[in-house]
């Protein structure tokens, strides 16, 4: 297959017509394909099993097929990236949108018509990031690294088929069949579940483009809520290390069971467009830059500045971070419980049993999420949160104790963007201090608080650049989302300047042995723990935004 795919990839389009005529008749218009007249309707989809469980690969009369379908993604990606009107127009809420007609005349063929039920997610973004072309291609094309960039909207991807690696030691006409689940961090927003291919191509010294589109259509059965049409980002080398990158996201989805707290921000594209994505590379790309700085300045006494421990406490923080991000949102690898009904402040609880994992207590651990809306601007509850001086204020576990910033370590220009080392003081004299590891970031399309109580010893090894793998966590921590995009003056004036979407999550260790049953006061104190917590939030930052 690799040489069949090096075969076509680069050739002009035309010559795809001319593919084997052994294949299964089938046009490329995909969209007629395989949905029949009653799966085309929304309301056939709800039924739908597990599409990430489901996808075992492509079959080999498909893989022409899809190297056509990957290099037709890839001329679209390329002129969606670059055109500018009729194609696109300028618009008040957002930078640009997409014109849907202009756009049918402009690529009448891709997979098909959009399907009835479903509607466009279209957007662009640009920005100037911190890391060259070459590792951007990289992060992009190895699905662990993407997934661990980007955790925070991919909740689950996995490699089913490499079609081909590329060429001259790079990624230049690899192809990859992949599954993939995207995510809001909430469990009130159901997740995005795609069967792509990804190709990656070099357009000339110095400009790659990664694209994917849907396969969803080849599969006989399968009934997806969400497709993606031709999406990616093209990467252009700057001087010095950095370089551009123009992301574009277009997506076909039946978003209909989206709670009504989070309708604005997922009607707005904000929830899962382009700038969310760029937004977050932004982000990580200077975390990954503050990872390798060397001769840090001492200055503040709490500032980590040998790289040993700079980089074990990262990378301790990163796996952190991933593990709150997969486990709070409505993945379909999640099986959640709703506590109560009687509120927009509902608790959602599911058990996990760890074993054999050393980077997890064994046992049974019990994860509890709740999502709701306060009438303050997203930004002041972060910098609340993330405030030492100020958890004392909601953190029930921490008794009232003084929290002492032990250590520190920024990792981007706003100076929210750190990994801390907090020591909580315990007022008993007969109970021990509590270390606290916590790692706090924003961008300008959310913010995460994020922490775990850490073992006194295992910290020292991690400080003196130890490996930290076996640093057990069970982190909890918060996810700030705005409420939809930024309003206008004349919103402002009439409905207010919007407030914040704040999701909650605890993560707690109820039986050191995996083979107990969860009882129910294990259940109840959680569910008290995070309400309690939630009415302290409320009362503190409403009041403190208020005065």
């Amino acid at each position: 297959m690799s040489a069949i795919a090096a075969k076509y990839v680069g050739k002009p389009l035309a010559s795809f017509y001319h593919l084997s005529p052994s294949l299964p008749s089938r046009s490329l218009d995909l969209g007629g394909c395989n949905f029949n007249s009653q799966a085309s309707y929304v309301g056939e989809m709800y039924g739908a099993t597990d599409l990430l469980q489901s996808v075992t690969g492509p079959i080999e009369a498909e893989k022409p097929m899809i190297v056509e379908l990957a290099v037709a993604a890839m001329e679209e990606l390329m002129r969606m990236a670059q055109a500018r009107e009729p194609l696109w127009v300028p618009s008040e809420n957002v930078t640009e949108v997409l014109n849907e007609e202009e756009y049918l005349k402009t690529f009448p063929r891709g997979i098909g018509p959009k399907p009835l039920g479903l509607r466009s997610e279209t957007s662009r973004e640009s920005a100037v990031v911190i890391m060259n072309h070459v590792s951007l291609v990289e992060i992009l094309m190895d699905v662990n690294q993407w997934s661990t960039v980007f955790c925070g909207i991919v909740s689950r991807a996995m490699t089913l088929e490499v079609l081909s690696t590329g060429v001259a030691g790079n990624y230049d006409g690899a192809l990859q069949v992949m599954t993939a689940e995207f995510q809001v961090p909430s469990p009130l927003v159901p997740t995005r579940e795609n069967y792509i291919v990804r190709y990656c191509k070099q357009h000339s010294e110095g400009i790659w483009a990664v694209a994917d589109i849907s396969l969803e259509n080849l599969l006989p059965s399968a009934i997806s809520r969400s497709r993606r049409r031709p999406s990616g980002c093209l990467i252009e080398e700057l001087p010095n290390g950095y370089s551009k990158v123009t992301w574009v996201e277009h997506i076909e989805v039946d978003d209909r069971s989206v709670h009504n707290l989070y309708r604005r921000l997922v009607d707005s594209g904000l929830a899962f467009g382009a700038k969310r994505w760029v937004a977050t590379l932004d982000r990580q790309c200077e975390r990954l830059a503050s990872s390798m700085a060397i001769n840090i300045p001492a200055g503040d006494l709490c500032v980590i500045t040998t790289p040993e421990g700079r980089k074990s406490m990262l990378k301790l923080a990163e796996r952190m971070v991933m593990s709150f991000c997969t486990g709070v949102s409505a993945s379909t690898a999640h099986a959640w419980t709703t506590l109560s009904t009687t509120s927009s402040d509902d608790v959602r609880v599911m058990t996990r049993k760890s074993m054999d994992d050393p980077g997890r207590p064994p046992g049974i651990v019990l994860c509890a999420a709740t999502s709701f809306w306060i009438p303050v601007p997203p930004k002041r509850v972060f910098n609340f949160l993330r405030d030492e001086n100020y958890r004392s204020e909601w953190d029930i576990l921490s008794n009232g104790g003084e929290v002492q910033e032990m250590a520190h370590i920024a990792n981007g220009r706003d100076p929210g963007n750190c990994v801390s080392l907090l020591r909580v003081n315990s007022k008993n004299s007969n109970q021990s201090n509590m270390l606290i590891l916590q790692e706090s970031c924003t961008d300008t399309t959310g913010s995460y608080v994020i922490y775990a109580p850490v073992d006194v010893a295992a910290m020292n090894i991690v400080l003196s650049g130890g490996d930290p793998d076996y640093v057990a966590l069970l982190p909890s921590g918060f996810a700030i989302l705005p409420d939809g995009p930024e309003r206008s003056p004349v919103e402002i004036i009439d409905v207010g300047s919007g407030g914040a979407l704040l999701t909650i999550a605890f993560q707690i260790l109820v039986d050191s042995i995996p083979t107990a049953k969860l009882s129910l006061s294990s259940v109840a104190t959680v569910n008290s723990l995070i309400k309690c917590t939630v009415e302290r939030i409320k009362a503190a930052v409403v009041m403190g935004e208020t005065a």
